[in-house]
Formats: C-alpha cells, structure tokens, sequence
C-alpha cells in the first residue's frame, strides 16, 4: 500500500510539472548551424547583447532571448543586420511566451502568419523599415511539420544535404540524409536528431588533424550519428540527459578545451545562471574507451558458429565551469575535469562543484591516479567592435617545470581578436594562434586518455602543435558570409610513439607535418537551415602521411561545393 502511494503521488508530481503553463524550454541548437552563431558573436561585438561565448551549444530559448534583446535595440542596427534578424526570428521567435497561442496550429510544408510582437514593435520604431522588409518578420519559418497548442509544441524537419570536392587526386563526395525533431511540454524538452552519412574518401578518421567530422564507420564510407535527449527548465537554469556536441573555450578555429569535434556521447548536463554575473556548467558522460575488456567478453556459439563476444572497458568523464562577469562585457572562466575507468560510475564524480583531481587522490589513493584536467578562459568585450579572447588548457602542471630549460609543463594554449564592422562595415578580421606542448592530451593509460571512439577531445591539432589562423568575413547581404583565410599548422613528433621519459620532450624540435593553405569560401543560407556553399583552396600538405587524407595530401587546388538541408 505504501508503494502504491508512493508512486501515485510522484504521478501526480510529474503531471504537476508537466501542466504548468509558464514556458521556459532550453533544447540545445546544433553548433554546426554556424550562421545564428556568427550573427549572435558579431551583435555582441556591438555590445548589442552580452553572450558568455565560452561555451557552446546555446539553447533555442537564449538564442531566441538575445535575438528579442537586439529586436529592442533595433535603432543601432544596419539594414542588413535588421534582416538577418527578422530572418532568425523566423525561426526562434517560436522559443518565445508570446508566440505560444491557446489556439491549435498545425501545419506542413508551410510558414504561416503568426502576429508576432516583433511585428508590431517593427512598425512602433519605423513603419519604412517594415515596409521594406515586407511584413518577413511577422511570419514564421518553413517547417515540414509544425504543431503547437498552450502546452505542446512539436517541429519536424528532413536533413538532407551533400557536397563535392575535385581536385588533382580526383573526386570526392559527401551526402547525408536524416532527419530531426523537438518537441516542448511544458518545461520538458525533448529533441532528437538521426543522420545517415556517406563519404568516399573517407576524410575525418580519428588520426587526421582536421575539423571535419567523423564517426564510427560502417564499412569503409559510411557511418550513422543519433543525437538527442530530454531536458527540464526552470526560471534560472536547466538539466537533460543529452547525446549531443559540445564546445569549451572561446575561438574561432577551433576550441582547445572540448574541441567538439568527437562522434557525440551520452552524458547529464546542467547548466545554471542564478544571477546575471554567473554562469554555471557541468557535464557527466559515458565514453567509448576502444579498448576491449578481455574479464567480460566472452565466446558465442549457435546456429551461425562460434564468434568472439567483444566488450570494451567503461570510461567516463565529468567536468565543470564557473564563468563570472566582474564587468560588462567580461567573462572570466574556470573549471576542472577528469576521465575514470572504474567499472561503474563513481557517485564523487556526479558531485558537480568538486575539483576532481583532488577527489582523485583520495579515491584513487596509492595507485595510479585518473586523467584530469584544469582550464581557464577570459573573454573582453569591452572595446565596441573588439573581441579578445585567451584560453588555457592544463593537461599536468609542475611549478619546478616552469623553471627549467629543459622540461616543460603539458598545457595548450589559445589567444586572438576578432574586429567586427570597424573600420569597414559587414567586414570583421579574425586573428587566432593556438600553441600545445607534447603529450597535452596524451596520456600512458589506453583507458583513460582523452578520447572518446580514439577521437581526441581537445584541439584539433592534438599535442605538440602549433596554429595561425587569419581570415576576413564579409557580409554583404542578409546571413550571406564570404570568407578569405590563412592557416598555417604544423605538428612535431608524437613522443607516445618513441617511449622513454615523459619529460624533457622539446616542443617543435622537428616539424613532422605542416598544412598551410589560403582560400575563399562564400556560403549563403536562402531559408532557414538550408545552406549553399562554395570554396576554392590552395594547400600544401607534408609531412607525416597518416595525419593527412591522401586526398589533400602535398600541393592541391581544390574545389567545393555543397548544400544542406538541416543539421
């Protein structure tokens, strides 16, 4: 009987939260749906609105927020800017209270009239502004299905999209196919995301120092990637249970904290803003170690024969980081994070403001310690049109190190600028240098390295690397980008293949592999998430051939086109 009553009134609990009628969803949006990301960092570099851009994704609901607190500055807008806002509130203007109508809405294959209270504030502050722009901000994006009601939402788009590269070593193709959904009740947020990717070459292996994606492969060219998960929101923060990317650490050419750049992983999250001056982030996941645990697999032997039954030894990671803002436009962050191979997960992990390396010592007392992390990250926005940005990641750190000539601490570290529509408007200037010493991200443990699926976490580049990033953006038209870069990256030798001492590695003492390439890429977004893109680059690829796919290995020229539907 206590059972019973105990399960009807978490029943009527779960209802209860279901049922209430303020609406506060936070479901992340993909961070390769760079073109919301970009308009939001050049707003913030206008000290239009305030973003803590240290850690991505953000959620529909703050995109939707810092897009209704540029609606409100609308006077200190360009005319392109105005677009490219009206265009995004298409979309995002959905997150928001005053979209949701008590009246049932469902629609296909169409984007509807909605009386938007951006409409309404568009023509308070200009009624030629809203003439020019034809009443767009007053309708809503095109969805393949699309239903809302006073408590339910639920948006349902494909994800098709594919592109082509040709160069002297020939052809090579890409297309993905798939689909997404979100749905909110209430305070729940539901999302799932299910891609279907097929590539020849294959160009993102795990050992490649390249951003492109990558997963675990079906065959020789293809490979699946589900993400989703379900979160709860509350006034001042959010909690999910999410398969999903993430990005830490501030950049633009690759973040050197979580790099993003792994297959996603399954892990709990949350995130809390108590107060305009905090911010709040923690993470528990479930990796895939690689590594086969020889006690728990075992022989099959049926009807289709005898097979060996592999199981890879668990691996986890948790982490945390506390960003502070002591003034406007200042973010200030720290955390810490740690990655354990116990064979269940550790209840002192799951404990979200601890410094784990610490905890380790006691947990792990006496024998060899897990692999933990601290990292640091600022970020200035105080001068108008200017970002500076610095981050550090510290894989070990000895004090006696620091000291020497001849040892050097494991720590990457990243600093650059972004000058956005100053002295040239809808033209911004990015400079970015990342430097790692070796064995940053390494570790002596297969099963607890930085890595999930033998993809590193970290930067792009691994360890012992180096990195200048330069490019010029330019916006001519409403989320329109065209883009003119310089790279140069080079790579020293992996001392984990060498053996011998972990200390006293010079860092860079040879170049093993170096990229430099410059080229132009222009990309337009005709409707919401549907991108088209092309690019020509020079690279001259050398060095160690197993880093680079041969595809682009020594001097190319290549070209590339593309469009996607959907993330």
């Amino acid at each position: 009987m206590k059972n019973s009553c105990f399960i009807k009134q978490l029943i009527i609990l779960i209802l209860g939260l279901i049922s209430i009628n303020s609406i506060s969803q936070d479901i992340p949006h993909p961070i390769n749906n760079s073109g919301i990301y970009e308009f939001l960092d050049e707003l913030a570099n206008s000290q239009i609105i305030t973003i803590n851009s240290a850690v991505k994704p953000y959620s529909r609901l703050f995109i939707a927020d810092c897009l209704k607190e540029a609606e409100e500055k609308r006077d200190q807008l360009s005319l392109r800017q105005q677009r490219e806002l009206e265009f995004y509130l298409l979309d995002f203007g959905k997150e928001l209270d005053d979209e949701r109508r008590k009246d049932v809405k469902t629609q296909w294959l169409s984007g509807k009239r909605m009386g938007s209270s951006f409409a309404k504030a568009s023509e308070d502050k200009g009624g030629r502004e809203g003439e020019k722009t034809g009443g767009r901000e007053n309708m809503k994006r095109l969805d393949l299905f699309y239903y809302q009601d006073s408590l339910f939402s639920l948006t349902v788009n494909p994800i098709l999209g594919g592109e082509a590269f040709t160069n002297f070593a020939g052809k090579a193709t890409y297309w993905r196919n798939g689909a997404e959904a979100r749905a909110y009740v209430g305070k729940w947020g539901f999302y799932a995301s299910l891609r279907d990717n097929h590539e020849k070459p294959f160009l993102g292996l795990p050992e490649f120092l390249t951003q492109r994606e990558g997963g675990h492969i079906k065959g020789s060219t293809d490979w699946s990637e589900m993400q989703g998960g379900v979160t709860w929101s509350w006034k001042w923060g959010n909690a999910g249970l999410v398969k999903d990317n993430f990005e830490w650490g501030n950049n633009y050419n690759g973040a050197n904290i979580f790099g993003g750049n792994n297959p996603s992983f399954v892990h709990l999250r949350i995130q809390l803003n108590p107060v305009k001056w905090f911010n709040f982030n923690y993470i528990h996941g479930w990796l895939n170690s690689m590594v086969v645990d020889s006690t728990r697999s075992f022989w099959v032997t049926n009807s289709y024969g005898t097979d060996y039954r592999e199981v890879y030894h668990r691996k986890f990671i948790a982490a945390n980081l506390f960003s502070f803002t002591p003034f406007k436009y200042l973010d200030i962050s720290a955390g810490n994070s740690i990655i354990y191979d116990n064979a269940t997960l550790n209840p002192a992990f799951l404990i979200p403001l601890l410094f784990y390396k610490s905890v380790d010592h006691s947990v792990s007392s006496g024998i060899n310690n897990m692999n933990s992390q601290m990292f640091f990250d600022i970020s200035s926005r105080q001068i108008r049109h200017m970002h500076l940005y610095a981050t550090l990641f510290v894989d070990e750190l000895s004090v006696k190190r620091i000291f020497k000539k001849d040892e050097w601490n494991f720590v990457s570290w990243k600093t650059g600028f972004r000058l956005s529509n100053y002295p040239v408007r809808n033209l911004s200037l990015t400079t970015e240098f990342t430097y790692t010493y070796p064995l940053t991200y390494q570790h002596n443990v297969p099963t607890i390295t930085f890595e999930s699926n033998n993809y590193n976490l970290g930067h792009y580049l691994k360890d012992n690397s180096r990195e200048w990033y330069v490019a010029f953006d330019y916006r001519p038209l409403r989320s329109m980008d065209i883009k003119l870069f310089f790279i140069d990256a080079v790579r020293g030798p992996d001392y984990t293949e060498s053996g011998g001492s972990r200390l006293g590695n010079p860092p860079l003492d040879t170049i093993n592999w170096q990229n430099t390439s410059i080229g132009i890429k222009a990309a337009y977004q005709i409707i919401n998430d549907v991108y088209v893109w092309g690019s020509f680059v020079y690279s001259n690829i050398t060095g160690d051939n197993r880093w680079s796919p041969e595809y682009y290995y020594d001097k190319k020229n290549t070209l590339n086109v593309g469009v996607t539907v959907g993330f």
